[in-house]
């Protein structure tokens, strides 16, 4: 029982992480419907860029607090990687958005290469650890030596991730720009013919989804201390399976499968081989998908002839 409650905490943890980049690919796909792949290598962007401002605050600024130090990483990490997005949206997405629709995808494929080549010739192959950014926690109860602990870093990512998703949540359901964003959604010729800005609305989305991978990143970097040019990809993979797997279009349903994902890939690596972990995510996957196609939380589509 001991086990199973510390990998239950692994678990939960990870799967934040992923939620937090699923809301990115979800927020995306729901506006223009279309799959950003680039969107994983951006979030391994903003985690050399938490790594490299970390690292001048606390070497050469000499900041000795911690808590101060991650602050400001992340305000400094949030706008870089929103200019990121932008950018990228307005490079490789809005020139093709009449286009076929392989057209877009081919590119976001393109942007997605670019980024890990671009930050692998810039900071090199080789894996880049940072110093422990924070330590203790809480032991929750010991027995037979084994002790179960929650991390202040676990406890961080958790609340994180919940007041995001409430903060998001409340954006989209209660704001004009939410509003903009569902009526760009449902049909973007008529939200144009209404008044919105239809360009400006996209782009906002991209910059509130690179914005959202940027402390996803700094939380990763957070929790694992060690960060390289690959880990856009199978990050990437994995948000996006949990959004399709919570269905593709809610943020709620993003961070479900997200913390889905992540206890699967825990529990299985702790009980069975942790060679498989990923056979068993996307299995179940799979299974799922068979009998509910829009996902645990999606709607499905009804098309109006």
């Amino acid at each position: 029982m001991d086990v199973f409650v510390q990998q239950l905490i692994n678990g939960l943890t990870l799967g934040a992480i992923y939620g937090l980049i699923a809301i990115g690919y979800t927020m995306v796909f729901g506006i223009i419907g279309m799959v950003n792949f680039a969107h994983g290598d951006v979030f391994m962007v903003s985690t050399f860029i938490a790594l490299i401002g970390f690292l001048i605050l606390t070497t050469w600024l000499g900041v000795a607090s911690v808590a101060v130090a991650l602050l400001i990483v992340l305000i400094i990490t949030m706008p870089l990687t929103a200019l990121w997005g932008w950018a990228i949206e307005r490079v490789a997405y809005r020139p093709l958005r009449g286009s076929f629709r392989l057209a877009p995808l081919i590119s976001a494929i393109g942007v997605s290469i670019f980024l890990s080549n671009f930050v692998q010739v810039a900071q090199g192959a080789r894996n880049k650890p940072t110093p422990p950014m924070l330590n203790g926690g809480f032991t929750l109860f010991e027995r037979d030596g084994y002790a179960v602990t929650l991390s202040y870093k676990q406890c961080l990512i958790m609340i994180v991730t919940v007041l995001l998703l409430a903060g998001f949540w409340y954006l989209v359901q209660r704001t004009a720009f939410g509003r903009a964003q569902r009526a760009c959604e449902q049909d973007r010729r008529m939200a144009a013919l209404l008044g919105i800005d239809v360009d400006r609305t996209i782009s906002l989305t991209f910059v509130l989804g690179a914005a959202l991978a940027a402390v996803a990143g700094v939380l990763y970097l957070l929790y694992y201390g060690v960060v390289s040019f690959s880990d856009g990809f199978v990050p990437g993979v994995k948000a996006f399976t949990a959004a399709v797997l919570g269905g593709i279009g809610s943020l709620p349903g993003a961070v479900l499968g997200g913390l889905i994902i992540g206890l699967i890939e825990t529990f299985w690596s702790a009980y069975f081989s942790i060679e498989y972990k990923d056979v068993a995510a996307f299995s179940i996957l799979a299974i799922v998908l068979i009998f509910m196609p829009s996902g645990i939380l999606g709607r499905a589509e009804v098309e109006k002839v």
